[in-house]
C-alpha cells in the first residue's frame, strides 16, 4: 500500500497537470511532502525556502518523478522579502492555481523583526497574509488558498498585542499565530468572489523541522516522542507525509470544489475553537494586518 500523501488524502487519481502551485515552506518536513505530492499528481510546483541546496534538491525529486518545478529562495520574517517573493512568482506565471500557505516558525526567544513585529507572527500570519494579498489576481475562479494552522489555536486567547515581546512564551506565541491563521481564512473566504480558502491541522509531527527552535523543554518532549516505538505513538503523532495529506486533499481534492472557509483535520472538516469563527474578530484582524503591512485588500 502506498503511504504517499496523495494516497491517503485519496486524490492519487486526480490530474493536477494543468495546475500551478505554489508552496511555502517546502524544503523540508510537511512542505516537502506536499510539495511532492501536487508534483506527482502533474503540478508544477514553485518551491520556497530559505536553504537553496534543499530547495533545489526537492525541485530536482520533482522533475525527477515527471513533474516541473522551480525553486525560490525568501525570507518570510519581513514585509520587503515577502513582496519580492510575490514579485519573482509573478515574473514566472499569470496564473497560480494553488497557493499553500505552509511556512512556519516556533521560537523560544522573543524578538522583533525589523518591521517591529513579534517573529513568529511575522512568519507564521502576516507573511502569508501579504501573499496572498500580493498574489490573489493570479487566482482563477476555481483556484485554492491552504494555509496550515495548527490544533494549539485554542490556547490563544484572542489577544494579538504583537509589537512587543514582553512576557513572552513561545507556545503562546505560536498558538496566536495559529489563530490568527483560521480568522485569516473566514475572512479571506468572505472577501472572495471565486477562489476558495481554508485551513487545516496537519497533526502533531515530531519529524518537522518547525521545532527547531522551540524552547528546550518542547525539543525534548518532541524529541521523545519522536523515539517511541511507533505502535505507541500511532494514534498521536503523524510522519511528514500523513501531516501533509489534508494539504494535498484541500489541493487536489474534488470534494471540496466550492467550500470555503473551513477548518479541517485528518482531511474532514472540524470545528476549531469558538473563538477562531468570530468575525468581529477576524475582522479586527485583518485591519489590524493591514496596518501592521501596509497591504490593503482593495
Amino acid at each position: 500500500m502506498s503511504n504517499t500523501p496523495e494516497a491517503g488524502a485519496g486524490v492519487e487519481w486526480v490530474d493536477l497537470s494543468d495546475r500551478t502551485a505554489l508552496v511555502t515552506g517546502s524544503t523540508s518536513g510537511i512542505g516537502r511532502e506536499t510539495a511532492l505530492a501536487l508534483g506527482r499528481l502533474g503540478a508544477t510546483v514553485f518551491v520556497h525556502g530559505r536553504d537553496r541546496d534543499a530547495g533545489r534538491q526537492v525541485a530536482s525529486a520533482i522533475d525527477d518523478a515527471g513533474g516541473d518545478a522551480i525553486f525560490f529562495r525568501a525570507d518570510l520574517s519581513e514585509v520587503e522579502t515577502v513582496h519580492r517573493l510575490a514579485a519573482e512568482i509573478r515574473a514566472r506565471t499569470d496564473r497560480l492555481d494553488i497557493l499553500v500557505n505552509n511556512a512556519a516558525a516556533n521560537f523560544s526567544e522573543g524578538r522583533l523583526t525589523d518591521d517591529g513585529v513579534e517573529r513568529t507572527f511575522a512568519i507564521n500570519h502576516l507573511a502569508p497574509f501579504v501573499l496572498t494579498l500580493d498574489l490573489r489576481d493570479l487566482l482563477p475562479d476555481d483556484g485554492r488558498v491552504v494555509t496550515v494552522s495548527s490544533g494549539v489555536h485554542p490556547r490563544a486567547d484572542g489577544s494579538f498585542d504583537v509589537t512587543t515581546v514582553d512576557d513572552y512564551d513561545g507556545l503562546d506565541a505560536y498558538a496566536r499565530s495559529k489563530l490568527a491563521n483560521i480568522l485569516f481564512t473566514v475572512e479571506l473566504a468572505r472577501r472572495f468572489d471565486g477562489p476558495t480558502a481554508n485551513c487545516c491541522h496537519p497533526g502533531l509531527v515530531p519529524a518537522s523541522q518547525l521545532w527547531r527552535d522551540a524552547s528546550i523543554p518542547i525539543r525534548l518532549a518532541v524529541g521523545l516522542l519522536e523515539r517511541l516505538p511507533e505502535p505507541l505513538t500511532r494514534r498521536v503523532i503523524d510522519t511528514p507525509a500523513t501531516g501533509a495529506e489534508t494539504s494535498v486533499y484541500l489541493a487536489a481534492s474534488p470534494d471540496v470544489e466550492g467550500v470555503t472557509g473551513q477548518y479541517f483535520s485528518d482531511c474532514a472538516p472540524k470545528e476549531p475553537a469558538p473563538i477562531a469563527t468570530d468575525d468581529r474578530l477576524a475582522s479586527e484582524l485583518w485591519k489590524m494586518s493591514e496596518d501592521l503591512t501596509g497591504v490593503t485588500w482593495s
